[in-house]
């Protein structure tokens, strides 16, 4: 059993960081090019950022909007529960934040693999209630095939409460 392949692309930026101050990190510059946002900054939320970039890669589709955690709602097809790769959207205020799952902790909470989760790329664990829907790509292979989903240690890693 493997991994999807946007997962794959995304964990190999696992504790990629926003450059403090007015540089940019050239990779998160390099995705904001080659996605053609208007701005080539990372202190702007970046979440969608990084998941539209690992999407692209895989060579799938985006949603018109792709820089907004919650058009990511509107993306692939929904699923009733999580699964290992998929793209889940949580509430945050009026705004989003979007990542993929890549386990759940023994706390039951969804452990996600996403940008600017403390200014970096990591795998944080996130409140289920927090959770506003799983997506999966329409324009991909079925879910079967790929590796369930694993049970994660979160070491006591509080849950995340800075996606900004």
């Amino acid at each position: 059993m493997k991994e999807p392949m946007w997962l794959e692309f995304a964990r190999k930026h696992v504790g990629l960081s926003e450059t403090p101050g007015k540089a940019t990190t050239p990779i998160i510059q390099k995705w904001l090019l080659g996605l053609k946002a208007w701005w080539t900054d990372d202190e702007t939320a970046w979440c969608g950022v990084f998941v539209a970039a690992c999407v692209k890669e895989a060579g799938l589709s985006l949603p018109k909007h792709w820089y907004r955690a919650r058009a990511w709602l509107d993306w692939g097809r929904p699923l009733a529960g999580p699964a290992l790769g998929a793209v889940v959207v949580y509430e945050r205020g009026g705004a989003g934040h979007v990542g993929f799952v890549v386990g759940m902790d023994e706390r039951g909470r969804v452990m996600t693999l996403g940008g600017n989760q403390g200014n970096r790329v990591s795998i944080a664990p996130f409140d289920e209630t927090r959770v506003l829907g799983f997506r999966w790509p329409a324009d991909s292979l079925a879910l079967a095939g790929f590796a369930p989903i694993p049970m994660l240690a979160s070491n006591g890693q509080p849950v995340s409460s800075n996606e900004a």
